[in-house]
């Protein structure tokens, strides 16, 4: 499985509103940026280069492709729950399909909070809300619970993105901006959806028959060539802003 192309894919859903946000905050300038869990650097390369770039990350693996994507950045290996940063740090601190992830997402917005500055930024930009997920024709239903229940074993809360802008609310960020973006599940081409299935078989490898996985592969191939397959994952986001500390 090659993570750098499923991030980068992840990464082409959001590009539209991270343009849109940095574009308000005004990134393209001088300042500090974060990524708490930059991953391989599927955003941080991305972003332009006239600011600092940061980037923080649990996975040794992921970090040492990271600095060959992003040689500008400064990369640390380290928890989103414990920041190794300075109170007030950083202009922009944000976060992509992130806090799902993570055991006390609340802990790590607070800490996101912490290094950022007054008036500064913080980001979530993709969380996912699996308990709204749609999809169509039935016999796909069972194919988006499989993929809760392999997110629930492997640590994640799959719901957890109809909770982010509580989260927001409670870690004391004050909103600019939040709802759902556009995009991560819409018509996908043929190397998209190959990708797509690639992560579902790893994914389900080991709770689910591979004749099973392979019949629902079939139904969606068939779905989508006859224009029939709906998938839509309500996947949220919240652009906060930090008032005085």
């Amino acid at each position: 499985m090659n993570w750098h192309s499923r991030y980068i894919q992840q990464a082409q859903w959001t590009h539209d509103l991270r343009a849109y946000v940095f574009n308000k905050i005004g990134v393209n300038g001088s300042g500090r940026v974060l990524e708490v869990g930059c991953g391989t650097g599927a955003i941080l390369s991305d972003l332009p280069k006239g600011p600092s770039l940061h980037g923080i990350d649990l996975d040794s693996v992921g970090l040492a492709e990271c600095r060959g994507h992003v040689k500008s950045a400064n990369l640390v290996r380290g928890n989103a729950l414990n920041l190794p940063y300075a109170d007030h740090s950083f202009d922009v601190v944000y976060c992509h399909f992130l806090l799902l992830w993570v055991s006390d997402p609340l802990q790590a917005l607070l800490e996101m909070k912490r290094v950022t500055k007054a008036g500064g930024h913080v980001i979530a930009f993709a969380e996912p809300d699996y308990s709204g997920r749609i999809d169509k024709p039935a016999g796909l239903v069972a194919l988006g619970k499989w993929q809760s229940a392999s997110l629930l074993r492997q640590g994640a809360n799959p719901s957890f993105g109809a909770q982010l802008a509580e989260s927001f609310f409670q870690a004391g960020i004050k909103i600019v901006e939040a709802g759902t973006i556009q995009g991560a599940g819409g018509e996908a081409s043929i190397a998209d959806w190959e990708l797509e299935w690639a992560v579902i078989e790893s994914d389900l490898a080991g709770s689910v028959s591979g004749e099973d996985i392979q019949k629902m592969k079939q139904i969606d191939k068939a779905a989508r060539e006859h224009a029939e397959r709906v998938l839509y994952v309500p996947t949220y986001f919240v652009w906060g802003q930090i008032g005085e500390q």
